[in-house]
Order: structure tokens, then sequence, then C-alpha cells
């Protein structure tokens, strides 16, 4: 399993009516005759998805795996199905790849053909990632989820840790796309399977069902649907019941962003939770008055850099499915600027726009020093873990977690920062608090009409009740947290060096500071946080810290890949990201090898 991934090149669709055919291809993307119909018996019927949907309980899962996403005709169909047919409190994880995804536009002209899809494909449409490569979780309602994993369909599948109950093989004809069709990706797919996993497929090539049935698969071909002759069915050995996920009564210590948003993610998926914080939410390093929803763009697709990237697009898919920000009060996702003070971040931003790396749905250069971040934003942190704890299954008490040991719970998470230092066992992390200091600003007449962020070396916010937020400081030497009047000179200083026009705006040497705010960043030496089990002292216990000072775009990736782990749900529907990714964030990276967590 690779760990650089290649920038994703997005589909170039050819109309013929209303047909779209892929021109790399020169392949329809659904049936000439009646598409859905087509996929509604090659798909959910020959996997007896109706059926089985029918026979899930509360709290049970079902997953379907798909090896070409194209229009999402067939998932939608899905969904519609086991909205239909499945009970409440039944779950639905839809996981799909494609090399080249659709543009916005292409894919909002297909679905617009099948009106009767819109309940589902209306959130797909608001939520539809960008052509990056990885992985990208959205929700189609409260039950159902979709993960898209752009990048090959063996790759992908290698990097997920899925179980499948049953599969869509779907794609461009064998003969034209033959990477679809091959051994190695059907040996993967069946170690993806569960017992009893059914597929269907349109073709009934030799080679195809020989290929599968060497894999493991017990396939059969059988009438096609309309003018086609044949088409093919198949099921892994064994007998089929339904998976269920984990669920219980987690703890959780820490109410600022790492803790609120872990919170949302057990409580969304069943679990009753105890946040418990010795201070009101939002008191440590989440509680400033504003914040920037950014990350910084590379044209290096490793590990850390996808995650950097993903966190952002996972973050934004988080804020569209909250409804949030509501006011301007809570902030806006009205994109933010990059002034690139910096010749390496010249240079990495110039090649991730140039090579697609970062698409153009998220980047715009627009001279050589200045970028636009679009749909990204600023947000109020202390409004957005309100809205995060507004969950009837989330219970907040202003209490410390003083031993985990004595705390009956089937989850215990540490959220609270560098406070886990706290613990002897959990001593050796190296994370590091840093002092920050951010400096407000009384808005003025012309900066009160701001409505987006800039990022330099420091931060400008625009104003959250009448009060700009610029920063911040980075003090490796000073552990106080009191206000230094200094440091409001160096904020505003860098402000000055870097956006003199809004320095001029806010008064310049007049500019009235009306408030700072100086906190503890918790950080690691790799800058990625620690997210993961601690399974070595307790098998209850999980991390989720070593945000630095992007917690507000990181934090929702993580409790999606945190969530995944307390609930199994990393062994039925995948990680919320790759496996690299994962083996990144993990705790025992930190730790000698026979100390490993």
């Amino acid at each position: 399993m690779r760990d650089f991934f290649d920038p994703i090149v997005p589909a170039i669709v050819d109309w013929q009516g209303a047909m779209p055919r892929s021109e790399a291809y020169q392949d329809g993307y659904f049936g000439s005759g009646d598409g859905l119909a087509e996929a509604q018996c090659v798909f959910i019927e020959a996997n007896d998805l109706a059926n089985r949907f029918g026979r899930l309980k509360p709290g049970e899962v079902f997953v379907i795996g798909e090896t070409g996403f194209g229009t999402g005709l067939n998932m939608l169909l899905a969904a519609q199905c086991f909205e239909q047919h499945a009970p409440l409190g039944a779950y639905l994880q839809l996981i799909s790849t494609d090399l080249h995804p659709l543009r916005l536009a292409d894919l909002k002209r297909a679905l617009a053909l099948w009106p009767s899809l819109g309940p589902w494909a209306e959130p797909l449409l608001r939520a539809y990632p960008p052509a990056a490569p990885g992985h990208h979780r959205l929700a189609l309602t409260d039950h159902i989820e979709l993960t898209l994993m752009w990048g090959e369909a063996l790759d992908s599948w290698s990097a997920s840790s899925a179980a499948v109950d049953a599969w869509f093989l779907d794609g461009f004809s064998p003969a034209q796309n033959p990477a679809m069709w091959s051994e190695t990706l059907f040996q993967t797919l069946f170690k993806h399977s569960r017992a009893g996993a059914t597929l269907g497929t349109f073709t009934a090539a030799g080679h195809v069902r020989q290929g599968l049935a060497k894999a493991g698969f017990v396939v059969e071909k059988v009438d096609g649907f309309s003018h086609k002759r044949h088409r093919s069915l198949g099921h892994t050995p064994g007998d089929w019941s339904p998976a269920k996920w984990r669920q219980g009564r987690a703890v959780i210590a820490g109410a600022g962003l790492a803790g609120a948003t872990t919170s949302w993610a057990l409580a969304k998926r069943g679990w009753d939770v105890d946040l418990w914080d010795p201070n009101p939410p939002a008191s440590g390093g989440s509680g400033n008055l504003a914040g920037v929803v950014y990350a910084t763009p590379s044209p290096h697709l490793q590990a850390q850099n996808r995650f950097y990237l993903g966190a952002l697009i996972r973050a934004l898919a988080w804020f569209d499915r909250l409804g949030f920000p509501a006011t301007e009060n809570d902030g806006r996702l009205s994109d933010v600027w990059l002034h690139l003070a910096q010749a390496r971040r010249q240079k990495n931003a110039h090649k991730a726009a140039q090579t697609g790396a970062w698409p153009p749905e998220l980047l715009a250069m627009t001279d050589e020093t200045t970028a636009c971040l679009k749909g990204a934003g600023y947000i109020h942190p202390a409004a957005w873990i309100r809205r995060l704890m507004d969950h009837p299954n989330i219970r907040y008490q202003q209490k410390p977690l003083k031993d985990w040991a004595d705390v009956e719970a089937d989850a215990i998470v540490l959220a609270n920062a560098d406070a886990v230092k706290t613990w002897p066992a959990l001593a050796g992390l190296p994370i590091k608090a840093i002092r920050g200091q951010v400096t407000e600003i009384q808005a003025t007449e012309s900066s009160q009409k701001w409505t987006q962020a800039h990022c330099h070396v420091g931060y400008l916010t625009p104003a959250i009740h009448g009060r700009h937020c610029i920063g911040a400081t980075y003090d490796l030497h000073q552990a106080h947290i009191g206000a230094v009047a200094s440091d409001d000179q160096t904020n505003l200083a860098q402000l000055a060096t870097h956006l003199p026009q809004q320095w001029a705006e806010l008064g310049g040497e007049d500019a009235q500071v009306v408030g700072q705010r100086a906190a503890m960043r918790c950080t690691t030496p790799d800058r990625l946080p620690v997210v993961g089990e601690v399974h070595h002292i307790d098998a209850r216990l999980f991390l989720n810290v070593g945000h630095g000072s992007r917690g507000i775009t990181h934090t929702p990736l993580c409790a999606d890949v945190l969530a995944d782990l307390i609930c199994d749900n990393w062994k039925l529907g995948g990680h919320g990201a790759d496996a690299n990714i994962i083996n990144a964030l993990r705790p025992a990276r930190f730790l000698d090898r026979k100390d490993a967590l």
C-alpha cells in the first residue's frame, strides 16, 4: 500500500443528449435505455437488498461496496431502498471509488434525469467532495453515510478496512477499462467481503467470471437486462447475517473542539456520551473569539499532507451537515485569502494548483503571492462547540476526570490537550504546550464590512460581536496565560507589514485594542495530532489531542476516525481516512516498539 497518491484528474464527459459518455473510456455511464431500471435490476435486486434491509434490527449496519461511482445512480438507489425497507435505528454505509470522478456540474446534470432520487441526491450534491485523492465521507441522511474514495480502485480498497455485505461491480466495460476487472482487484474485494456477501454486475465476460471465481466468489451467469443477453451474480461462501456497531457509554475528558467533535460523532452513532471538563466548554485553546478554517497547500500527497487536505474537506462537510455557521456572529464560510510571505509556501501553492494536487474547487492562485481557499472561512469556536453539544445523547458536566480506572464506561476518550501527561502512563508522549496570544481589535465602519479571513504569518478575521481577531503569537518560552502588552504590538506589527490596507482600515496606529486572550496550544514534534487507542494501558482508552493551532480544521476528521475505532465501524464501514493517515496519527508512533501502544 503506497503512501504517495497521485493528483486526481476529473472525468471529461461527452454529453450525447441525455447520455453522459466518458471520453477516456468511450463508454456510457449507464445503459442507453432506462438506466435507472437497469441499475435497479443489476445491483439492487441482484443483491436482494429490499429483503436484507428489512431483516436489519436497530444498531445493525449494512455495508455496500462499489468499484465505480460514476453518476452515483447505484448508491442513491440503494439509499432509497434502505429508507423504504430498513427499520429506524439501522445504518447503511455506502463506499465507492472513482479514479476520474465527475465534475459537480456534470453530476448535477446526470442526477437531474432521476427526480425520484432527489431526497438523497440533494445532500450528495451539496457536500460533493472536490477531486482530491483519498477518502471523503458525507451524510445522505442521519443513518446513511457515503464514503467516496477518489483514486485507483485497487489502491483505494487496499487502503480500506471495510467488510462488505454487497458489491456493485460497476465501471466501464472490461474491454475499455481492464484495470477495473483484474484478478488482483477481485482478490482484494474478496478479502473485504463478509461471509455470504453478494455481488451484482452488468457484465458476463468469461474472464471476469473466471477471475471472480479464482478469487473465491461463487459466480453464476443469468439473463441480462433488456437487450443485454447476460449478466453475473455472485456470493462468498458462508451464511450471511447482519453486523452490528458496538454501542455503549463513553466518557470524554475535555470540552474543547476535540472533545465536542468526538462527542457528536459518537452520539450520532447511538452512544450515550458524558462530556466532562473542570472548566466551562471552550475554556482552553478552543476559546478564542474567532478561528480560521484553512490548510496550507502542498503538492506532496503523502499521508501528512493528505491529512491536512482531507481534514479541511471533512470540516466543511461537517459544517454543511450541521448547518453551521447559522449567523454572522457564528462566522462565515466565504473563502480565505492566503498571503504567501515565504518563498517555500509560494512554490508549494503554485505547484499544488498546477498539478491538481489541490483541485481548483478549493484553490485558486490570484497572483504570485496570493491564493484563495474557496469555501473555507472563519468561525466562532464556542458557538461551534455549543452546536456540537446540542444532542440528546450528550450530557456535559463541569467536573474533572481524576482517574479513568474508576470510571464505568465502555470507552474513555482523553481530549484534554497536554493534561493527558498528568497521568504517569502517558507521560512519555512528546506533547508540548506552546503559548499564543490573540489580539482583539474594535471594528470600524469600514472593517465591519469585511467578510473574508486573511492568513499570512498570522491571521485576521472579520468582526464577530464587533471585534476582529489578529494573531497569534507563538512563544516557546512563556508558560503563563496572562495577557502581555508586547504581544499585542507584535500582532499589530505583523498585520501592518503583511496587510497594510487592512491595518489602515482598522485605524493604523490608532487601532483600538479592546481585548486579548492567551492560551496554550498542544502540539507534537511532527505537527500531527495524536488520535487512536491506547490498549496497552486500558482497552477502553483513546486519545484525541495535539491539534496545535488547527483544531477547528482537524478535529472533525479525527472525530470520525476515533468514532470508527470505538464503535468498531472500522471493521465494517472502514476508517474515516485511508490506512496510511490512520497510521500517521496513532499514539504508538512516539513510543519505542517494546512499549508500543
